[in-house]
């Protein structure tokens, strides 16, 4: 079977995983209080399952990006949306909207288009050890610029969940190439060593990210990240691992053209699975027993003594 094609099954298979683990983050984050810590997370068997949901994905992704290069295997990390198109409207119990299937529509199209451009054979370049840490520099620099207290929390940790989400791919692109293929170096050195802490830092960082920016909702977030993360594993492969676009000009506006309908799609399925994932239901205040009839007695009532000792003092003078 061809290279191209098995990363594509691959990245099918693996979004569908990522969205099951967004949908059950999402319902995660409705039903904990804002203040929740990480720890507390650990008891929940909902944050476990998309633990699992999202390993799953990530090794399906891992094994996607041996066999197809990141400009392609990375935009198709935008299905991950329109696999939860469904998931969130049966977790929702409604059907699918219009406005979703415009969206769903949109983003098919705008991928094809880019897969029509983007490079089809298998990986060989990796990054050496300066690029590795001059990459996980920059993009813990960026991280804390978005993670700082401002507005829209939740789609700045959308958007540094997708950027390390991205950047953990491009590594672990480096990783399983050297890793497999003996012509890129020793299998054991200080590189690998140190690409391996990289990826496990940035991928449980944007799984944790994630969690934070699903608080606000599934929709713009989920739509945030999706769009992040082909994008910062796209400028590392074209900057550093010598990928390129096929095709000329007419494949270049092409490409354009099908990124733009892709991100329109993008967008539409935000707003409509903003509202996809019920939110938690209210806890009832306790019963408290009201009286039917209240008295309030004055304070000469409250004394009924007062007037039997206002006449023994009479008598006594």
């Amino acid at each position: 079977m061809n290279a191209t094609l098995i990363a594509v099954a691959l990245s099918l298979v693996s979004a569908a995983a990522y969205a099951s683990a967004a949908v059950a983050q999402a319902r995660l984050a409705g039903r904990t209080a804002p203040g929740t810590g990480t720890l507390r997370l650990l008891g929940h068997g909902a944050w476990w399952s998309a633990v699992g949901l999202n390993a799953g994905g990530a090794l399906l992704h891992v094994a996607a990006l041996k066999y197809g290069p990141l400009t392609l295997v990375q935009p198709l990390g935008a299905l991950t949306l329109v696999a939860a198109v469904p998931l969130g409207a049966r977790a929702a119990g409604r059907r699918v909207s219009t406005t979703e299937w415009r969206g769903t529509l949109l983003t098919l199209l705008g991928l094809g288009a880019l897969l029509t451009t983007a490079g089809g054979s298998a990986p060989h370049q990796t990054l050496s050890l300066a690029e590795a840490l001059a990459v996980g520099a920059g993009t813990m620099a960026v991280v804390a610029g978005l993670s700082r207290p401002g507005a829209r929390p939740g789609l700045r940790h959308a958007a540094a969940s997708g950027i390390t989400s991205g950047v953990a791919s491009a590594l672990t692109q480096t990783l399983t190439v050297a890793v497999t293929d003996h012509t890129t170096g020793p299998l054991f050195s200080w590189r690998l060593v140190v690409v391996a802490l990289l990826v496990s830092a940035f991928a449980m960082g944007g799984l944790l990210l994630s969690q934070t920016a699903y608080r606000g909702g599934l929709g713009a977030p989920l739509a945030v990240v999706t769009l992040a993360n082909p994008v910062a594993a796209a400028a590392i492969g074209l900057a550093l691992l010598g990928e390129r676009l096929q095709g000329g000009t007419i494949s270049l506006i092409a490409a354009l053209l099908g990124a733009a309908a892709a991100v329109r799609g993008v967008f539409l399925l935000s707003r409509a699975q903003a509202g996809s994932v019920p939110a938690a239901a209210p806890v009832p205040a306790p019963d408290i027993p009201v009286p039917s009839r209240v008295v309030i007695r004055s304070p000469r009532a409250l004394r009924p003594e007062h007037g039997h000792l206002r006449r023994i003092r009479a008598g006594r003078s």
